[in-house]
């Protein structure tokens, strides 16, 4: 039978791919469900070339529309709000979750399709930076699975299929360095949101496009690994690659290195994460090593202060890296605003940081207050600038 596959996010960059693969395998997959946050045309569309069971709209101020826009497909149940979000994953014939959603708002979900023994597909890296230790045993509980999205995270999976019990050394995880590799701390301070959102490799949303461009996306991804492989941090080294190629690599116990290597593309990791344990063909560019050289090189911590605050972070522990992602959302769309400057960004969430109530033990009540906290201090503190 086909799998049924829920997509929160299917509107974005890795909700769009993941309806690619799904086309090219149509015998294996369906779409039961699909949202979006506030593209409702979008999700529309989609709905009536997939035709899933349902789709819901996260903003509930665009159900009337997406109503009209569905109106003679009466097959497919149309849905509203967050707490909809929450319910439909729990639907009994889904399979699996990919959870592309952006964001803190992708937890909640995320953590009833866990109770609801739902295979995750973690696309949304803020879950297990956010409450990546509650995660985790909600996940261990109840015999839901999760599956890495994220290029770097599948990459490590990938290559720790089949070692078994063999101890990891050390987890190399790879970053493309963004726009600004290699510009000064000089010219940092006057690039705009339009230069950050040309990203060298990857084409994604524009909000981790632009945590990529501060390297905070690398760090979230350091916490996220350390959750997903049991690592800890001073195991994970963060290696600038500007090629993309090599994704991500893990060295061993005995000094063996492996890793995994493709071009720059999405739809591999997604595939990846449905099929398991199974390759399926993809169609798609090839990698062709002889045409670039593979590079690496150390992130400076001194220029991209995003990177060192997550690591703060993640030594802090407790609440704080909930803290980080809530200051981060919050600068972030200002700086795409222009109601920020790129250091800017770094230097108010170290301010939010010193700020916000600190909590060595967090519970959910606790992620969703300190998210909140931080969200009304870095708001704050933008606005005073």
């Amino acid at each position: 039978m086909k799998k049924q596959i829920c997509i929160l996010g299917s509107t974005g960059s890795i909700g769009t791919q993941a309806l690619d693969v799904i086309s090219q395998h149509p015998d294996l997959y369906e779409a039961y469900c699909l949202t979006a946050n506030n593209r409702v045309e979008e999700l529309a569309a989609q709905a009536r070339k997939f035709r899933p069971a349902a789709v819901v709209i996260a903003n509930d101020a665009h159900y009337a529309r997406l109503r009209e826009l569905l109106a003679d497909m009466p097959d497919i149940k149309v849905y509203a709000g967050a707490d909809a979000l929450c319910q439909i994953v729990e639907a009994g014939p889904i399979d699996m979750v990919l959870t592309a959603m952006v964001g803190f708002a992708g937890l909640a979900p995320t953590l009833h399709a866990i109770k609801a023994h739902k295979k995750i597909c973690l696309a949304n890296k803020e879950t297990l930076v956010v409450a990546g230790e509650l995660v985790c045993r909600l996940a261990a509980e109840n015999h839901a699975p999760i599956l890495p999205v994220d290029s770097e995270h599948s990459a490590i999976f990938q290559s720790i299929v089949g070692e078994g019990d063999n101890p990891i050394e050390k987890i190399l995880l790879t970053a493309s360095g963004g726009p600004f590799r290699t510009f000064t701390p000089e010219q940092m301070r006057t690039v705009t949101a339009a230069d950050a959102l040309k990203h060298p490799t990857w084409d994604m949303g524009a909000k981790i496009t632009i945590d990529s461009a501060t390297m905070m996306n690398k760090g979230f991804e350091v916490i996220e690994a350390k959750w997903l492989f049991g690592v800890p941090a001073d195991k994970i080294q963060v290696l600038v690659h500007p090629q993309s190629i090599v994704h991500s690599a893990v060295q061993f116990c005995d000094g063996a290195v492996k890793a995994q290597l493709g071009v720059p593309d999405m739809r591999l990791p997604i595939q990846y994460a449905f099929s398991f344990p199974d390759r399926l063909p993809l169609q798609g560019p090839r990698l062709d090593l002889f045409r670039q050289p593979l590079e690496f090189f150390e992130p400076d911590l001194g220029k991209f202060r995003c990177l060192a605050l997550a690591f703060e972070a993640i030594r802090q522990g407790g609440n704080m890296p909930c803290i980080v992602n809530a200051a981060n959302e919050i600068v972030n769309e200002g700086f795409r605003r222009g109601q920020c400057s790129f250091p800017g960004m770094g230097e108010i969430i170290e301010h939010t940081m010193a700020r916000a109530t600190f909590s060595p033990s967090p519970d959910y009540d606790t992620y969703i207050a300190s998210d909140k906290e931080a969200r009304r201090i870095a708001a704050e503190l933008m606005a005073g600038r």
